[in-house]
């Protein structure tokens, strides 16, 4: 599975454009990217942006609110279906609707972030449909991040209405330990490596694994530091991102890892060392 950040291709292209415009940029940057990697699954996460992201554009400060704390505000899945960004979220969907449809390339699979509630993550779904892109239909898929600890304790119920799950291991630390990993002041307190944070990365995995659904992770950890890559893989992870830099060395120890597991006694797993 190859996971794909996408707010850089937007950020080119979405001041001072038209519609049409925007739409066919956007789905020329990502069609490039599917085309490059057809038929192998491509997973492309829809726009994350924070207010203050966007306040930093040209003229988007004057559309923006403003908050104390963005990370926790007006972004993810709660931008989608909301007024003040109905409009700019449907064209999202009009340009991955063009890659699949138009470009032939049913491989991008779509992905929703910071999803909040199941509730929500209803209403985007309705809101994709009626833009054309219903899940199931032609072998659309869509996963949502898991990246806000209610996405473990409900696991179950998210389950129910998205295809799989990838662990956005930043947040998911973020959250988990009560700070804002902006601040300079708390940053030092930020270990994805946490006992409280890998218990909820574990279970995540295991239970979504339980009803039939993938679990990947995308985050910088696995790339800094293999013994989290191991311990991901001993969890039964079905895929990692990583920086190309450490791709080859990061899969061969995988790989071996792999190969020790096979052997081992079931039930083996194992927690990152701080």
């Amino acid at each position: 599975m190859i996971s794909l950040g996408i707010e850089a291709l937007k950020r080119d292209h979405l001041i001072g454009l038209d519609a049409n415009y925007f739409v066919d940029r956007l789905a020329e940057g990502v069609g490039r990217i599917a085309a490059a990697f057809y038929p192998k699954d491509v997973i492309v996460r829809l726009s994350d942006f924070k207010s203050n992201e966007y306040a930093r554009l040209v003229g988007g400060e004057a559309f923006e609110p403003r908050e104390e704390n963005p990370m926790l505000g007006f972004r993810g899945a709660s931008r989608y279906y909301d007024p003040r960004y109905r409009e700019g979220f449907l064209l999202e969907c009009r340009a991955m609707k063009k890659v699949r449809e138009e470009m032939g390339l049913t491989n991008v699979k779509l992905m929703v972030p910071f999803c909040r509630t199941v509730a929500e993550g209803r209403r985007v779904l309705a809101l994709m449909e009626e833009a054309g892109l219903k899940r199931g239909e032609n072998g659309l898929e869509v996963y949502v991040m898991c990246e806000i600890p209610a996405n473990v304790i409900l696991a179950e119920e998210f389950a129910e209405i998205f295809d799989g799950f990838s662990i956005g291991s930043n947040d998911l630390t973020q959250l988990t330990l009560g700070l804002d990993r902006d601040s300079e002041i708390v940053a030092p307190l930020f270990d994805e490596s946490n006992p409280a944070v890998t218990w909820l990365i574990a279970e995540v995995i295991r239970r979504a694994h339980a009803v039939g659904r993938k679990v990947g992770l995308c985050g910088q950890a696995p790339s800094d530091r293999p013994e989290f890559a191991r311990f991901l893989v001993r969890c039964g992870i079905d895929s990692i991102s990583l920086n190309p830099d450490v791709v080859l060395k990061t899969t061969r120890e995988i790989l071996e890892i792999e190969a020790e597991l096979q052997t081992a006694p079931a039930g083996l797993a194992a927690t990152p060392t701080s």
